[in-house]
C-alpha cells in the first residue's frame, strides 16, 4: 500500500476551507398553515392567501466548499458553484487563520473560480501533469466534506477524459475517491504530492458518495484561471457546427475503417466551418493538430483555440481524407465573471423590477429586438435573470408587447402596480423563454 501520511503532512497547508454566504428566500413559518385549526378544510387553506406572518423573508444561506493556494500572493482555486451568487466569502486555512475572499472571476462552463485573499507567508500547491496520470494510479483528496475540515480520502483513477452530460468542455478525471458535499473545489493529489485535478462532481442517486467522483484536470483549470486573472472572463473558440457520435454502422456506410471522429449533423451557414467548405455529413477527424476520437472531443478542442486564430481541420468526405483552413470565431456566452456583492446592492438607477437596462448596439439590433440587462439587483436576482440577457417583450393585458428602447421599457415597468405579477420574454444566446416575477411592493 502507498504511504499517504507524509504526503498529507506536507500538502495539507495548501488546502483551504471556503464558506460562502448567499441570501435565500424562506417562509417565516413553514409549518403554520398545516397547523391551523380554524375549521377550514386543508384543500381550501392551500388556496387562501398566506397570512402576513407567513410571507417569505430573506435569510442567509451558508455553503461550504474547499480550495487550494496556487500563488504565494494569495490566489486560490475552487469551484464556481461554491461561490456563485455569494455576498460574502470567508477563507479558512488549516492553521485557523481566516481571511475574507475576493472573487476575481468564475467560469460556469468549466466550474472553475479564482479567489484572492490578502495574506502573506502562504504555501502554494505544486502542480502536476494530468497527461502522465494512468488509469489505476493512486490519488488522494483533501477537503471539507460536510464541513469536516482537512478530511483525507484516497482511491484510484477509474478513467480519464470522461465526458459528462452538458459538460463537453472538460475531460474529467474519474476516480473512486470518496467525495461528498464540501469537498467541491478541493485538490486531487498524485503520490508525488502534485495537484492533478479539482474535485468537482459526483454521480449519486442518494446525494452522497457512491464510488463515482469527477475532477477537473489541473491544466484545464489553470488555463481558465489565467484568462480570468487577465480578462475577468474566458474566451472560447467556435466553428459553427453541431456534431454527433459516429457509430459502427455509420462508419461502414461512410467508408471509415473504424468509428472515429465527429459527424457534422448541422452547420451554421454564416460560421467559420461553412466558410471553409465543410458540409453536413462530413466527419471531422482532426482539428488544430489534435485527433478527434469521438464527437465529445471536438467542442473541447475547438473551445481551447483562441478566437481569431487560423487553424487546420481534417475531415472525411466521399471515402477520402480532406483538409481545410478556417479562422476560429468566438463563442458568444454569458460573462464568466460571477459578481460578489460585498454589501446589499443599491437600487439606484434600477427600474421597479430591480433591472438596469440599456439599448442594444447597432449590430445586436440586426439579430434581435428589445433591451439588454446591464445589472440585476434586489429581488430580480431571484428570477434567474442575468447580465447580458435581452428582454424582448413585456406581457401586458395578456399579450406580449414589444420593447422599443430602455426608456420605453422602464416607463412600462414603473407604471405597473406594486405587487403585481409580470411576465418578460427573455432571450439568452439563441434561446428565449418567458420569465415570471412580481413587482416589489412598497
Amino acid at each position: 500500500m502507498p504511504e499517504f501520511a507524509a504526503l498529507v503532512e506536507k500538502q495539507a497547508p495548501v488546502v483551504v476551507n471556503i464558506s460562502a454566504t448567499r441570501q435565500t428566500k424562506v417562509p417565516k413559518a413553514p409549518f403554520l398553515r398545516s397547523e391551523r385549526d380554524d375549521g377550514i378544510p386543508g384543500w381550501l387553506q392551500r388556496m387562501l392567501p398566506a397570512p402576513p406572518d407567513m410571507l417569505d423573508e430573506e435569510e442567509d444561506d451558508r455553503a461550504t466548499g474547499s480550495g487550494f493556494v496556487i500563488g504565494v500572493e494569495g490566489y486560490i482555486l475552487t469551484n464556481a458553484h461554491v461561490v456563485e451568487g455569494a455576498s460574502e466569502i470567508l477563507v479558512r486555512f488549516n492553521d485557523r487563520r481566516e481571511y475574507p475572499g475576493r472573487l476575481v472571476g468564475a467560469d460556469r462552463r468549466t466550474d472553475v473560480a479564482l479567489l484572492k485573499v490578502d495574506a502573506r507567508n502562504l504555501r502554494q500547491a505544486r502542480l502536476g501533469d494530468p497527461a502522465r496520470l494512468r488509469v489505476g494510479d493512486w490519488v488522494l483528496a483533501i477537503g471539507s466534506p460536510f464541513g469536516f475540515e482537512s478530511s483525507v480520502t484516497a482511491g484510484i483513477v477509474s478513467a480519464k477524459g470522461r465526458s459528462l452530460p452538458d459538460e463537453s468542455l472538460v475531460p474529467f478525471i474519474q476516480t473512486d475517491v470518496a467525495i461528498n458535499p464540501g469537498n467541491s473545489g478541493g485538490p486531487l493529489f498524485n503520490l508525488s504530492g502534485e495537484v492533478i485535478g479539482i474535485n468537482s462532481q459526483i454521480y449519486s442517486r442518494t446525494g452522497g458518495f457512491m464510488g463515482l467522483s469527477f475532477a477537473i484536470p489541473i491544466d484545464v483549470a489553470m488555463d481558465v484561471q489565467a484568462q480570468l486573472r487577465q480578462n475577468g472572463r474566458v474566451r472560447r473558440g467556435r466553428i459553427g457546427v453541431l456534431v454527433q457520435e459516429v457509430t459502427r454502422d455509420m462508419a461502414d456506410s461512410f467508408g471509415l475503417a473504424q468509428p472515429i471522429g465527429a459527424l457534422v449533423s448541422q452547420i451554421d451557414a454564416g460560421g467559420p466551418a461553412a466558410a471553409a467548405g465543410i458540409k453536413s455529413g462530413d466527419i471531422i477527424v482532426r482539428f488544430d493538430g489534435k485527433e478527434v476520437k469521438s464527437s465529445s472531443d471536438l467542442p473541447r478542442i475547438v473551445g481551447g483555440v483562441r478566437p481569431g486564430m487560423q487553424t487546420v481541420v481534417q475531415y472525411w468526405r466521399a471515402a477520402r481524407l480532406q483538409t481545410a483552413q478556417l479562422a476560429v470565431a468566438e463563442f458568444a456566452e454569458e460573462s464568466s465573471l460571477v459578481p460578489v456583492r460585498q454589501t446589499e446592492p443599491s437600487l439606484r438607477g434600477a427600474n421597479a423590477l430591480g433591472l438596469i437596462v440599456q439599448d442594444l448596439s447597432r449590430d445586436e439590433r440586426h439579430t434581435t429586438s428589445g433591451v439588454a440587462i446591464r445589472e440585476v439587483l434586489g429581488a430580480a436576482g431571484r428570477a434567474e435573470l442575468r447580465q447580458g440577457d435581452v428582454v424582448v417583450a413585456l406581457v401586458l393585458h395578456g399579450a406580449p408587447s414589444d420593447i422599443r428602447s430602455a426608456t420605453h421599457f422602464n416607463r412600462m415597468v414603473n407604471d405597473l402596480p406594486r405587487g403585481s405579477a409580470v411576465t418578460l420574454l427573455v432571450r439568452r444566446g439563441d434561446a428565449q423563454s418567458f420569465v415570471a416575477m412580481k413587482v416589489p411592493g412598497k
